[in-house]
């Protein structure tokens, strides 16, 4: 992906910091005693802050508008809701600063949920496209929030069936060798999602859904496997950031480390891990470990 402009690099960098700021605040008026404050809020908000060098351009102020109009729709939305992000803080934080340094860029986001303002004003200037499995839920967040891009999935599995899917594909790999997300002889592959979801490279993708809690759900077999197949068949030359919420499930752990691979995992808070996948062209054997699995070593 081209790097981004010194003056779009600002205005994502500021944004990260404001809405970090009225994600936290909001959470510390319900949570937190006024002595924790403001330690909270400077060890989130860090003098990131850069002016562009060539002082304030066309693009630089259109950017900047673009950036204001939808920070301001979560600023207040944060700084008024009492109901805050299924994720803590600290976990937050993990993706926060990857988005810091990224944005804009490519953000791809399994669920439409009560962070979803959040990331999407994190990535201000670049493409950030949700996945919601819940048709009424996701009538209902486009009401309540028109300017997320959030499209329907639908999901082939069920739940129930993950350790017998993962088992299957430790016996025989073949029907997913391939790496395509959208292969019809992969049980996991997803080859039903908005052809937007296959448009571009993904530089970071964020795994917080489909439901995964209840025998019936679809689990995120599929999605985990998606995000890897996505980042393996990556052309360009960045990594794709990887991020798994609710890791303390067996289902999610167990295909995380299967397809998103230990050797990958660069860190994570809490419930949630962070997997940076290196591109075929700096990854060894690319063209041999598929067959074999893809963590194969």
């Amino acid at each position: 992906m081209a790097r981004a402009l010194p003056e779009r690099r600002f205005v994502a960098t500021a944004a990260a910091a404001l809405v970090a700021a009225a994600l936290v605040a909001s959470a510390l008026v319900l949570r937190s005693g006024a002595g924790d404050r403001a330690a909270l809020l400077c060890s989130i908000v860090a003098p990131r802050w850069r002016s562009p060098s060539d002082g304030v351009s066309a693009s630089y102020a259109a950017a900047s508008a673009a950036a204001a109009a939808e920070l301001s729709a979560a600023l207040v939305h944060y700084a008024t809701s009492s109901v805050v992000p299924q994720q803590s803080r600290a976990e937050i934080g993990v993706s926060l600063a990857v988005l810091r340094r990224r944005a804009p860029c490519n953000l791809l986001v399994f669920g439409v949920g009560h962070d979803s303002l959040l990331w999407s004003a994190l990535n201000p200037g670049g493409a950030t496209l949700f996945l919601e499995e819940d048709p009424k839920w996701l009538r209902s967040a486009l009401a309540a929030a028109p300017s997320l891009r959030a499209r329907l999935a639908r999901y082939p599995t069920r739940l129930d069936d993950a350790d017998a899917l993962l088992a299957s594909l430790r016996s025989d790999p073949s029907p997913c060798a391939d790496l395509d997300p959208r292969g019809r002889r992969c049980p996991l592959a997803l080859p039903d999602l908005p052809a937007e979801a296959y448009a571009r490279e993904w530089d970071a993708i964020m795994i917080d859904a489909p439901r995964g809690y209840f025998a019936a759900a679809p689990g995120r077999m599929g999605a985990i496997y998606t995000a890897a197949a996505m980042a393996w068949a990556r052309s360009g030359e960045g990594d794709t950031d990887v991020f798994l919420h609710d890791v303390d499930r067996r289902v999610e752990r167990a295909y995380a480390l299967e397809f998103l691979c230990e050797k990958y995992r660069v860190g994570g808070a809490g419930r949630l891990w962070h997997f940076r996948i290196p591109p075929a062209s700096r990854r060894p054997n690319a063209t041999t470990d598929a067959p074999r699995g893809f963590c194969a070593h």
